[in-house]
């Protein structure tokens, strides 16, 4: 996926907040909806955006659909962000 969809689906609130849910491992779309109060066309609609842009896995166990950040492309764009201001990859932000 490109750049631009990724900063694209980065850019919304939303987005982040399910992101920020991630860090700590998986949850179901179901436990993302619940703890952000959402309804689950929203949180379905916010999902799709992250994966299109390849910002999340997705795993099926039976009956339910887990989702977890995919951290290689996260680091993609920390390298990216680092060129912009000048710093080589192994330097801190």
């Amino acid at each position: 996926m490109s750049l631009q969809q990724k900063l694209e689906a980065l850019s919304n609130p939303i987005s982040r907040r399910i992101m920020t849910l991630l860090k700590d491992g998986k949850k179901s779309a179901g436990e993302i909806a619940k703890e952000l109060e959402m309804t689950p066309a929203a949180t379905s609609y916010h999902l799709g955006k992250l994966k299109k842009a390849d910002l999340l896995y997705e795993s099926r166990y039976k009956n339910f659909i887990f989702y977890e950040l995919n951290l290689s492309i996260l680091d993609e764009l920390v390298v990216w962000l680092k060129g912009l201001k000048g710093e080589s990859p192994d330097e801190k932000i």
